[in-house]
């Protein structure tokens, strides 16, 4: 997954730009941290992320599970996909806030950890967008949404 669609100079540069990032749940019950490379924030826009989410799409940065810990137990839903693949969706069993996602009995896994989780997640603008059919045409242009405070 990683470095799709980017020049090998730019990601050997970006790749070197790994950042330290803590998150947690909404109750507090569950935080981590983890090392990230911030070229790995995305936004997915697939029928299933609208779903889990309850939004238009959802935003994600993977991390390799080496560099992640986790405080906490997290409760665990097993998603089969369109294609067969299961993949693990993981959130605070108290608050039901999704923490990560990952592949099931694969080792050395990349998590994607949902950056409204992340308390760096303004210094994570995602860098690519999968699934873009799915994606809801309304989204690509919010200006004309009238703003408040």
């Amino acid at each position: 997954m990683y470095g799709y669609g980017i020049n090998n100079d730019l990601y050997q540069q970006m790749q070197e730009s790994t950042m330290h990032i803590t998150g947690g749940c909404h109750c507090g019950q569950i935080t981590y941290e983890a090392e990230a490379d911030p070229i790995e924030s995305v936004i997915c826009h697939c029928t299933d992320c609208q779903n889990i989410s309850g939004a238009p799409y959802r935003t994600t940065v993977y991390v390799n599970e080496k560099k992640f810990t986790l405080y906490g137990t997290l409760k665990t839903y097993i998603k089969t996909a369109d294609n067969g693949n299961l993949r693990e969706q993981n959130f605070c069993p108290d608050c039901g806030s999704h923490i990560y996602a990952t592949s099931v009995g694969d080792t050395n896994r990349e998590f994607g950890i949902r950056l409204g989780t992340c308390h760096q997640r303004d210094q994570l603008p995602p860098k690519r967008q999968y699934y873009c059919t799915s994606a809801q045409s309304w989204v690509q242009d919010l200006s004309g949404i009238e703003k408040a405070e």
